[in-house]
């Protein structure tokens, strides 16, 4: 599992990232100041940071230089967060040694796949490109999905939305979470669109008398089934 710091002072959008993070598998730490932060990534170093510009303490543009100038942290993966979008801001934040810069606000979905991408290329070890359950494969990198060696032809929302779900197996999502997770908070769609995206889904991965591996909870939402990730 890969661990994650996120270095951020505004409390609302640290749950935010935490939860998303963790629904993705990740194991998550938080800290509110740049200097906290540097004292706790001195004792041990996660697989990836994600560093507010501006905090108290210590600026995280300060921290980034620092970390860029020493042998234990000079390579490790930071995402720089902030509301400065100006060009010439951007420039600053990469030229310090930041890995990717996100604009605030963001696409949450956005920002997932950004660190996915960074993982991939810097910690291959700690993610997999392979969701497995059952006789389902979900391929990250090749957008590709099979059920039994037959290859499924799934739309761009499916296919995230199938990765999330098979993300957190036995988990129960509500509508308004799936939402969160697979269109972003920035962006208005009706909480029934769920229900029709779900509904195509499955059409497309349940054939003949093959195991509905979506559960449908009553008054909740939907969950991968635990029960058929475990074969």
């Amino acid at each position: 599992m890969a661990r994650v710091m996120v270095v951020e002072d505004e409390e609302p959008l640290v749950l935010v990232l935490r939860y998303n993070l963790e629904a993705d598998g990740y194991d998550v730490e938080s800290c509110a100041r740049g200097d906290e932060a540097e004292l706790r990534l001195l004792e041990e170093l996660p697989d990836l940071l994600i560093l507010d510009w501006m905090l108290p303490g210590l600026s995280g543009i300060e921290l980034c230089r620092r970390l860029r100038s020493r042998p234990q942290t000079e390579h490790l993966p930071i995402v720089m967060l902030t509301a400065r979008g100006e060009e010439t801001e951007r420039i600053r934040g990469l030229a310090t040694g930041a890995d990717d810069y996100v604009v605030k606000p963001f696409s949450t979905p956005e920002l997932m796949a950004r660190i996915r991408a960074i993982l991939r290329r810097t910690r291959p070890a700690v993610v997999s490109a392979l969701l497995r359950a059952g006789d389902l494969e979900l391929d990250r990198t090749t957008h590709r999905v099979r059920r039994a060696m037959r290859e499924i032809h799934l739309g761009p929302t499916e296919f995230r939305l199938l990765e999330f779900l098979m993300q957190s197996p036995g988990r129960v999502f509500s509508r308004e979470q799936l939402l969160d997770g697979v269109w972003g908070r920035d962006v208005y769609v009706d909480e029934r669109t769920v229900d029709v995206h779900v509904g195509r889904l499955r059409k497309a991965i349940n054939r003949g008398k093959a195991k509905d591996p979506i559960r449908t909870v009553r008054g909740a939402g939907y969950a991968f089934n635990d029960q058929f990730a475990m074969g």
